[in-house]
């Protein structure tokens, strides 16, 4: 079985990278930040970019065949760990509405900056996709 690559359409258009590999049944899910499709950061903060950064996770699991209780491991990069920690309780509420209650195992990793100097955060997962 070959690996295949997953580019949701509705996700800006990667060059250079994936949005995610399937492998059997794990998926690989690429780093996502808070990108629209016209490959811009979207305004606001900390909680709108870990909206749409997970979002843009989500929707490339989706595209897999994957859901969020699929994830087994997630690992978020921050330019601020502060100002994630501050707002944890609506990016919790997020999190919930998004992917349930259950949560993988997770890291938060502080970092100096990310790729689109604007970004605040970026998301990168591991899923493995249970047999229903």
């Amino acid at each position: 079985m070959s690996n295949l690559t997953v580019n949701p359409g509705s996700l800006p258009k990667p060059s250079g990278y994936a949005h995610g590999m399937l492998a059997g049944n794990t998926v690989y899910l690429g780093g996502q930040t808070a990108l629209d499709k016209d490959m811009k950061i979207v305004p606001g903060g900390i909680v709108e970019q870990f909206q749409q950064a997970f979002s843009n996770v989500l929707t490339t699991l989706r595209e897999a065949g994957g859901q969020p209780a699929d994830l087994v491991s997630v690992t978020i990069y921050l330019t601020d760990v502060d100002d994630y920690m501050a707002n944890g309780r609506e990016i919790g509420k997020l999190w919930r509405d998004m992917a349930g209650v259950e949560y993988p195992a997770m890291a938060g990793i502080g970092v100096s900056r990310l790729w689109q100097k604007e970004a605040l955060i970026e998301i990168q997962g591991v899923a493995v996709i249970q047999d229903r």
